[in-house]
């Protein structure tokens, strides 16, 4: 435990920060299984895409993921659902 009142401010946002970041992480995993399910099962394909590659890049910006594993996922959602497309 720290002992310095600097260390324990730190220590209380890092609480608060770990908190947040782990809800943006969970709604990009959750954005990107509802638009698998979606593409798996001929749903709206279009609108989960774009909710997905929004979050990704929310979290990109705010330093949660890096950018460029926010590029690489949504490229690869968006090849998912336009070979999803062009196969029906």
């Amino acid at each position: 435990m720290a002992n310095i009142k600097s260390a324990k401010k730190r220590n209380r946002q890092n609480i608060v920060r770990r908190a947040r970041n782990r809800v943006l992480r969970t709604r990009v995993r959750n954005a990107v299984k509802e638009l698998m399910a979606s593409v798996g099962s001929d749903g709206n394909s279009g609108d989960a895409l774009k909710k997905a590659q929004s979050l990704l890049a929310r979290a990109a910006s705010k330093g949660i993921i890096h950018r460029n594993t926010a590029a690489r996922k949504a490229s690869r959602l968006a090849r998912r659902v336009n070979q999803a497309g062009s196969a029906s």
